[in-house]
This record gives C-alpha cells, structure tokens and sequence, in this order.
C-alpha cells in the first residue's frame, strides 16, 4: 500500500466532522464484540475504532502503515486504563504483505483503505493475505462508497476547490477548515486523484496550507464480489448502509461481509 500520510493528516484527524461522527462505529463495535476470538483491524489509524472495541472487552492487532498515525493511536491509548492497553496490539506494516505470528477470527478494514490499492495486484496480494490470518470459518468485514453514475459521470471535473467543512477551533489556539479536489478522473482504471486541503490559521494569524494528495480507487458490487470469491472467501451479507439495510439502488455503502472458505484460487 503506497498511500502516504503526512504529519498534518494524523494531527487532525480526530477532529474532521466526517470523521469523528462516522456512522459506523456501532456495526464494527458490534460485531468486534460478537466474534468468538481476536480481532485484526486493517488501516486502524488513530484508533477511532479499534479503541472503542478494546474498551468493549475485544482482543484487537491494529495494522497500519503509517508511522504518525500509529503514534497518535498510542498517544490516545496510554490515557486509558491498563486493562485496555493490554487488549491492543499495534504494528507497522503494508496491507498487502503483511505476516503475524497470529491468526484470527474476524479482520475488519473500515473506512475504506481498500480503495487505496488502485492495481488489481495489491488488491489480491491484501485479500490473500487476510484470508492466511483468518482462522477457519473467519469473517472479513469492510466498506466502500457505493458509485453514484451521476457524480462519476457528470459533467467533467474542475480545479476549483469546493470546501468539507468551515474553521474548526483544535488545540494550542489553532483552528482549521478544509476543503477538497479532483484533478483528475481515470475512468478506464476506475480511479480518481483526489486532493484534500488542509488550512491551518495560528494565533498569531499565520495560516498554512497543506495537501494530501492521492488516488482512490472505485470498485462496483460483482467486481469486488469476484475478488474475494478468487481469494478465498464467500460472500455472505452485502449490507448498503451502517444501519445493516440491504443494498440498494440508492445506498451510499457497500459492506461486505465475507466468510474464509478453504482453498484459494492460484490463476
């Protein structure tokens, strides 16, 4: 997974709106709660949720990348009780290559770092690799946007950035607002460069300008469907939002739930 995260993007994190009142954590809390063994959070960042599943009393590994938000999550982390540190496992390391002296029953990706891996390698190089960590009969669990034709499709694109949110006061008298572009859309790789801007106004009036900028890929129902059947796993729920409804024509998600099944394909 190449996507890298800048000092500034850990920093923030916790205090995007989008973010922090993400509609999610109840389904992953709940079923984190409901497996019957540890747990392997895929792209836990800052720990929005994976700190939230060890305070229900879950044995969670958090997986990540990056190295800033890693240390975010452990900041958060020592301002709880001990009895949940020791529930949590933190490492470094790729989505797409990783190997733990562990196996589990339930790996969770929220959030959408699947759609980070834009090549069709990497996205059966992470499958693959989950389904060696899942004990039999384990459970992968994770989002991604449901594609609206009429935004990927509509009448182009422009340069022109278009504000997520207004001045946000955060820490040490600072406040931020951001905003976001696309520069640019792949239709025939099914992936667009996404920016988002990032302005951060100090006490004393400076206001810096930073930018993450990467390509997110888009995936459609039977593409992804295809991708875990030919690594191992079957589909067994495909929910369309965070409330478990199914999925529809006009659902904003795409939850899959997917079961390990013994053999993987090899072509």
């Amino acid at each position: 997974m190449k996507n890298v995260c800048y000092d500034f993007v850990a920093e923030l994190y916790d205090f995007v709106p989008g973010y922090a009142g993400r509609g999610d954590l109840n389904l992953y809390i709940g079923c984190c709660y409901s497996a019957k063994g540890k747990i392997l959070e895929i792209g836990c960042g800052t720990g929005r949720i994976l700190i939230p599943a060890a305070e229900s009393g879950c044995l969670i590994t958090g997986l990540d990348i990056s190295e800033q938000m890693l240390a975010r999550c452990k900041q958060k982390l020592l301002a709880k009780p001990e009895e949940v540190q020791n529930r949590v496992q933190l490492v470094r390391e790729d989505m797409t290559n990783f190997h733990l002296d562990d196996q589990f029953s339930l790996v969770i990706i929220p959030f959408r770092p699947f759609q980070h891996l834009i090549d069709i390698t990497d996205q059966m190089a992470c499958l693959r690799c989950i389904n060696q960590h899942l004990e039999d009969g384990g459970r992968l669990i994770f989002d991604l946007f449901q594609v609206d034709p009429r935004k990927l499709f509509g009448p182009g694109f422009t340069d022109q950035e278009s504000e997520d949110f207004a001045w946000i006061d955060i820490p040490e008298g600072k406040k931020f607002r951001r905003s976001h572009r696309v520069p640019a859309k792949h239709w025939s790789e099914q992936y667009n460069d996404v920016e988002l801007i990032y302005y951060v106004s100090h006490s004393d009036g400076k206001v810096d300008r930073f930018v993450q900028a990467f390509p997110f890929r888009y995936f459609f129902r039977y593409e992804v469907q295809h991708l875990l059947e030919r690594c191992g796993f079957e589909v067994v729920e495909i929910f369309g939002d965070f409330d478990m409804s199914s999925l529809s024509d006009d659902s904003p998600e795409m939850i899959f739930v997917a079961e390990k099944r013994s053999q993987i394909d090899t072509v």
